[in-house]
């Protein structure tokens, strides 16, 4: 995601969103020496921001540890959602974000345009990079370089319902006519690359969201028991087998490939430094990491920052 593209993917508790947002809310976009805690040197708190999904929280513990070798105080702050965190990356309330090329610049494109805006994002991710930087820089935002590591929405059934249905692609499914509840996030309903992508692109009936979040364990297990017949989740989802699971083809390419790309606030974390630290992992990591990353995670159920650190010293960004 992502994202998307990504839908930003997980339904948390509504109250732990709501407590998360206070939290937030009381930063009230400080400036880097106002910040207190977390972990590294002297030159001032980064907020690194994390959608509820586990590749973004990975993502987010390598971006914590990589800024924290550089100099800074650190943390991690996971939200829900795209919804929830870009305004507070826009207050600097959050300072920096692993984010997904394609699925911003529509998630922007939208918030100024509305939701039948002309899409921006492309599969060039040049255009695309360049179509992003226009919309987020009024919003004081700083889009750095993308790499080659690239993620996107991806929808999975269970293997049996596949063979039942003849499916390979979103297209067999949409000719079905089967009536399919998605499991997914909530904000699945209103974007452009989910719902509604689905339903005008595939033709796509789909009767209800079960708001299980982004592929997590949950959701795919609702699959697997039949009580929903499809599922969002990623390209880079490593544990699909394990539910039974495929993928169908997006033979329409409703989905932009979305490469992943740091996204700060310019006022709070705009600097060379965070710049050049957060370039160099960004150069490094590849769509093949991410999978691994997000193996590691939900099949060996290693905790996040642990994964980050393993694989930022396994590749030499940052000393041991």
């Amino acid at each position: 995601m992502s994202s998307r593209s990504h839908v930003a993917r997980t339904a948390v508790a509504a109250g732990a969103v709501i407590t998360l947002a206070a939290g937030l809310a009381a930063c009230g976009g400080k400036s880097l020496e106002e910040k207190g805690g977390g972990k590294g040197g002297g030159k001032g708190e980064l907020v690194i921001g994390s959608a509820g999904f586990t590749e973004s929280k990975v993502l987010a513990e390598i971006y914590s540890r990589v800024l924290a070798d550089a100099g800074y105080r650190t943390r991690v702050q996971t939200l829900a959602n795209r919804e929830l965190y870009e305004p507070a990356l826009e207050k600097g309330q959050i300072d920096v974000v692993p984010e997904y090329a394609s699925t911003l610049a529509e998630f922007l494109n939208a918030k100024k345009n509305g939701s039948k805006a002309k899409p921006v994002a492309s599969s060039d991710i040049d255009k695309t990079v360049t179509a992003l930087e226009k919309l987020a820089s009024p919003r004081g935002l700083k889009v750095l370089p993308a790499g080659r590591a690239t993620d996107q929405n991806a929808f999975a059934v269970s293997k049996e319902f596949a063979a039942e249905n003849k499916l390979k692609t979103l297209s067999d499914l949409g000719a079905s006519k089967q009536k399919i509840k998605l499991a997914s996030g909530e904000e699945c309903e209103t974007r452009v690359f989910c719902k509604p992508g689905l339903e005008k692109t595939y033709g796509i009936d789909i009767t209800a969201l079960d708001p299980k979040g982004v592929g997590t364990p949950q959701a795919k297990q609702a699959v697997k028991d039949g009580t929903d017949q499809l599922v969002l989740t990623t390209t880079t989802d490593a544990t699909l087998d394990n539910f039974g699971l495929v993928l169908l083809k997006d033979d329409k390419k409703l989905q932009n490939a979305d490469n992943v790309l740091p996204v700060v606030n310019a006022k709070s974390a705009g600097d060379k430094e965070i710049a050049a630290a957060l370039g160099k992992l960004t150069r490094a990591l590849t769509t093949e990491d991410l999978i691994t990353l997000n193996r590691k995670v939900d099949a060996e159920r290693l905790k996040p920052a642990d994964v980050a650190q393993a694989y930022l010293e396994s590749k030499g960004l940052v000393k041991k």
